[in-house]
């Protein structure tokens, strides 16, 4: 009982990814809803390469492992609820923009090249994930959102390795939605945009001195 109450406020991140999970497992599933194609001529330029399904399946190893640091390691409750609000903010907006813009890719290659362990993974990808609901690029802006809870984090601040660790890892994961063809230029510069107006309101304003410490 008194571990719950200790790390009672970690509960709005299990409750927030239930209600995500719900609101897009809704939104993949629409049938009645015309999509709008997300496209520009340097995606076509960009090669397929499968190597990079090791960074974007490590995304959600990432997501995971950084939201459980703050919840039950780093000691400030006004970073953990940074992270989360960002977390949070961005991807309503983009549930929303989802419902209101219907929008899909169509640039996955038709056949895959090179038989092996990677290719199959990414077969097994495209299977279980439609190229709908892709702009902005969640990928994109949760990688970008840890990232910057990581880069200010106080506690982390003599482990410089880990926060370089941590933006390599998030450049790796951007690039795998190009390079695995999930996403467009547009996806991936709309994800970015999104982190940056999440940075804005709960790192740069007025409003984080209301956060608890």
């Amino acid at each position: 009982m008194r571990l719950l109450q200790k790390y009672r406020h970690g509960f709005i991140a299990l409750i927030y990814a239930i209600f995500y999970t719900r609101c897009f497992y809704a939104l993949e599933h629409r049938t009645d809803v015309t999509f709008h194609l997300i496209h520009t001529p340097l995606d076509q330029m960009i090669p397929f390469c499968e190597y990079f399904i090791v960074p974007y399946i490590f995304w959600f190893v990432y997501m995971f492992i950084a939201i459980l640091f703050f919840i039950f390691i780093n000691p400030s409750r006004r970073e953990y609820y940074q992270m989360v609000l960002s977390l949070g903010t961005g991807m309503t907006l983009f549930l929303l923009i989802s419902y209101l813009y219907p929008n899909m890719v169509d640039i996955r290659p038709d056949h895959l090249v090179h038989g092996n362990l990677f290719t199959d993974v990414v077969i097994l990808l495209y299977h279980h994930d439609t190229p709908t609901n892709v702009f902005p690029s969640i990928h994109v802006f949760n990688s970008l959102a840890i990232h910057t809870a990581i880069a200010r984090s106080q506690m982390l601040e003599q482990d410089q390795w880990i926060k370089w660790a941590s933006l390599i890892l998030t450049l790796a994961i951007i690039s795998s939605t190009l390079f695995l063809k999930q996403h467009s230029i547009i996806d991936v510069l709309g994800g970015a945009v999104l982190a940056l107006i999440t940075y804005l309101l709960f790192y740069r304003s007025r409003f984080v001195s209301r956060l608890p410490s």
